[in-house]
């Protein structure tokens, strides 16, 4: 099944559609999770905790958590309030008014940004233009957060989940060449939660592109961990919730030691969220490879009317 089948899955990825339609029989990561030590990050003291409801941590902060409790688990950042509803509904309502792509898991997708070849390693404009204009404020409010300092967002992807295609994520680390350390998640319309686990193999440096890290392991904004500190987490599961319209970070050991994945059981309405790329320390001003980028960099100063767009049926990427 390694072929595109009608729903836009293939190889190990499915979704519900494809496994009654071609009888695929999926791996379950939950029941896989939930046999080994489950923790839950709290993002109001930055600690996890034992359990697996990430509803239940949050709920327990304000009685149970204290510096005294709970054990550090650097690399996440969660802003709870990053979006208003107002905010939020103005989103929604420019993500929607534009063409949908089917994508694999059971999602739909609307991406922008440079075309990228990860195997080859290689990347070129392709007809990236710029951004929709009304997503922009959601990047001018990055300059708010001070983590985002310095943040160029060179691709933006709006990405949906429904329930009804038993759509997720499989446990993955998002590919070291290209993207950089900041990987980071705006919210919407409902509550789900990103569920880490640790990367097994650190000696496939191939795999998601891993020996690029150490190119630009000094420019890191937080050290990775090493071998034998990760191996306390051998048998560790860890949820990060994520609220809606809140704002998540993923950064140093989280983002390059841990694969990160959406569960299917942790999608029970529709949810959307934006995802925003930075380029690895290579691509940047003064880097190596900036020659390759400097493009695409003033091109994602552009953001254009999506009504206009739309009406005359051109798509943007």
């Amino acid at each position: 099944m390694d072929y595109p089948r009608p729903c836009g899955c293939k190889g190990r990825r499915t979704c519900l559609n494809c496994e009654k339609s071609f009888a695929i029989e999926r791996i379950d990561y939950s029941s896989l999770f939930k046999s080994c030590k489950t923790y839950c990050f709290c993002p109001r003291c930055n600690k996890i905790y034992p359990g697996w409801d990430t509803t239940v941590v949050l709920a327990d902060h304000e009685r149970n958590h204290n510096g005294d409790q709970g054990e550090d688990y650097p690399g996440i950042y969660i802003d709870l309030d990053f979006l208003n509803l107002i905010e939020e509904t103005q989103l929604m309502k420019g993500i929607d008014e534009m063409p949908w792509d089917i994508s694999q898991s059971g999602r739909r997708k609307q991406n922008f940004g440079p075309k990228t070849n990860f195997k080859k390693t290689k990347i070129k404009v392709g007809s990236f233009e710029g951004f929709p204009k009304f997503s922009e404020f959601v990047q001018r409010k990055f300059d708010q957060v001070p983590l985002m300092e310095g943040f160029q967002t060179i691709e933006q992807c709006s990405l949906e989940y429904t329930p009804e295609r038993g759509a997720s994520i499989d446990p993955h680390i998002d590919d070291c060449w290209i993207w950089g350390e900041r990987v980071v998640t705006v919210n919407l319309l409902s509550d789900s939660v990103l569920t880490m686990s640790r990367y097994r193999c650190p000696d496939e440096k191939s795999r998601y592109n891993l020996d690029f890290v150490d190119r630009y392991r000094d420019k890191l904004i937080s050290g990775l961990v090493d071998e034998a500190a990760m191996d306390a987490f051998d048998d560790r599961i860890v949820r990060i919730p994520m609220p809606r319209r809140s704002l998540l970070v993923i950064y140093g050991s989280p983002r390059y030691q841990w694969e990160h994945a959406v569960l299917r059981e942790d999608i029970t309405e529709r949810r959307v969220c934006l995802a925003y790329r930075e380029f690895t320390p290579m691509y940047l001003q003064g880097g190596s490879e900036y020659s390759k980028s400097e493009e695409v960099f003033k091109l994602a100063q552009n953001f254009w009317n999506h009504s206009k767009v739309s009406s005359e049926g051109v798509r943007a990427n």
